[in-house]
């Protein structure tokens, strides 16, 4: 760990020490993650890194720096850390209540907003940070969104991110169950639930397995127990000609479209990540 003795560590020493000891830890994108948690301590961003290399670091900033490189050596993820991550373009408050927003999800944002009415009523459920449920009223100024989950801390970091992307009027953070949903005759559910089978739990990586919440991650047995609950609830809660959307794990939408169909549910299709993983699995309820 970094010495606080006489030695004078000078913004580029310490990167360069930061980074080596990161790749020794198995830290992918060392120098990056050193950079930013540098920039985070000092108040700079990354270019004003590169231009106050020679600037010697205080006790006190070498003391703060210290601390962020500790918990990130025990891998804590760097969002938590830092305290604030970037999903749709947009800024996120995140701790360790909530998942760490991940790129794959903005999928099911895209796919979301290419069938969404102007105007519809959406449920998330499980909304976590609130990711999903603020990217789409971001983009929709006349949508209205319930935001469900079952955690208090989590609904706290969901209602400081709508506050803080200006969506707050049309995002109502709800407690809830996915066992009992809202019967709200919403146009849309929308759900990146947990799917992680749960012997699968002890080979994920640290950042996962030992920070974020299990809650928001373990899907029972299969992975598949979320699914069952959204898709059996699924025409109680939609109006008629309703869309479920839910993000799925690598290699579950086969079976979650067989869910889907035993439910009762129509014009169930698939959507490829970026990777052309099957990302999202999409069900309409029967029109009158």
């Amino acid at each position: 760990m970094i010495a606080s003795g006489g030695e004078r560590w000078t913004v580029l020493k310490i990167l360069q020490w930061t980074a080596d000891y990161f790749a020794g830890k198995q830290i992918d994108a060392a120098r990056l993650e050193a950079e930013l948690l540098l920039a985070a301590t000092l108040g700079l961003d990354r270019v004003g890194l590169y231009v106050n290399f020679e600037r010697p670091l205080g006790a006190a900033e070498l003391t703060a720096f210290r601390e962020r490189v500790r918990r990130r050596a025990l891998r804590e993820p760097l969002q938590y850390i830092l305290g604030e991550t970037e999903f749709w373009s947009l800024p996120f408050n995140v701790n360790a209540a909530v998942l760490v927003p991940r790129a794959d999800t903005e999928v099911l944002v895209e796919e979301a907003l290419a069938r969404i009415d102007d105007s519809a009523r959406v449920l998330d459920v499980g909304t976590g940070s609130g990711a999903i449920a603020i990217a789409l009223a971001h983009e929709k100024p006349a949508v209205v969104v319930t935001a469900l989950d079952c955690s208090a801390p989590a609904l706290e970091v969901a209602r400081g991110n709508a506050l803080r992307n200006g969506v707050a009027e049309r995002v109502s953070c709800v407690d809830g169950d996915l066992a009992a949903l809202p019967q709200g005759g919403y146009e849309m559910v929308v759900s990146n639930p947990p799917y992680i089978p749960t012997r699968e739990w002890e080979t994920l990586m640290p950042e996962v397995r030992d920070h974020e919440p299990r809650l928001a991650l373990d899907g029972g047995a299969d992975g598949l127990d979320a699914y069952r609950h959204l898709a059996i609830q699924a025409r109680k809660i939609l109006v008629p000609g309703g869309q479920l959307l839910v993000e799925v794990g690598i290699g579950q939408a086969r079976d979650v479209c067989a869910l889907f169909k035993a439910a009762g549910l129509a014009e169930i299709q698939q959507r490829n990540d970026y990777s052309g993983i099957p990302r999202v699995v999409i069900g309409r309820t029967t029109k009158l």
